[in-house]
């Protein structure tokens, strides 16, 4: 990626578990370079698959801007001004319809998959179910990640697999949908027009759509794994995996724009 490329972001979207994480953890140099590219002006957004209870958590405490998580069922964005913001794609009331079908349907999954398991952070989840293949247990097989995806296709669900987890839901969006919504509700600004000045780095299936979308797309290192998938790669890909290839992109935005 060229310099004046990197001198131009505006914006750092980002994964966080495997892409900002390393093995599960996130390390300081990871968390470091979240804290200097906000010094430096740039607003960094994490866009993960990872529960509204944890997004509300990372929006207050963490250095960035705002946080996009469910795979896109919401944004949160706080500040000392205005407080706590909370965007979401559908309404209380269709969100509480949803979870009393994904709830059942986690009870056909379970019994479907032997070893398949809820995340341990689906209580603090408010529109998806996520099913746990790899976090806190034994990896399962492939053919058993792909039967969980059927089991959420095959009840009308759209199913999204992490490197961790099959995230399901019932509705119409996704992290590239709702990271549009952020743009335009809480920056003012068409993701269409402002795509040139913001880069996506992330590691898995799910962030297809924003490999896709984005010109400046990266994924770390460990994104390999998945080069025989049938998914869009990214443009870019780090020399460095986890936290430390997300560090490798912070440091040349830092550099190309003079502030490192």
């Amino acid at each position: 990626m060229g310099t004046d490329v990197l001198a131009g972001i505006d914006f750092v979207l980002t994964d966080i578990d495997d892409t900002l994480t390393t093995s599960g953890r996130l390390p300081a140099l990871a968390y470091e370079a979240l804290e200097r590219l906000q010094k430096a002006g740039i607003s960094v957004i994490p866009v993960t698959g990872r529960p509204a209870g944890w997004c509300d958590m990372i929006a207050r405490l963490w250095p960035v801007d705002a946080v996009v998580g469910e795979n896109g069922a919401f944004y949160f964005a706080c500040s000392l001004q205005s407080g706590m913001i909370r965007e979401f794609a559908q309404s209380s009331e269709k969100r509480c319809e949803g979870r009393q079908r994904l709830d059942r349907l986690a009870e056909t999954i379970l019994a479907s998959v032997p070893g398949a398991r809820l995340s341990a952070d689906q209580k603090f989840r408010e529109a998806d179910l996520a099913i746990d293949f790899a976090e806190d247990g034994p990896r399962l097989s492939d053919k058993d990640i792909a039967r969980i995806v059927t089991c959420f296709e095959e009840a009308g669900a759209v199913a999204k697999v992490s490197s961790i987890h099959v995230n399901g839901w019932f509705g119409h969006y996704d992290k590239l949908a709702m990271t549009r919504c952020l743009f335009s509700r809480h920056y003012g600004l068409d993701l269409d027009t402002a795509d040139r000045n913001v880069i996506f780095v992330g590691d898995s299936p799910n962030d297809a759509p924003m490999f896709g979308f984005f010109q400046n797309s990266v994924g770390v290192a460990n994104f390999a794994d998945f080069l025989d998938a049938e998914v869009t790669p990214p443009k870019w890909i780090t020399r460095q995996a986890g936290g430390a290839g997300f560090a490798e992109v912070a440091d040349a935005i830092l550099r190309a724009r003079g502030d490192q």
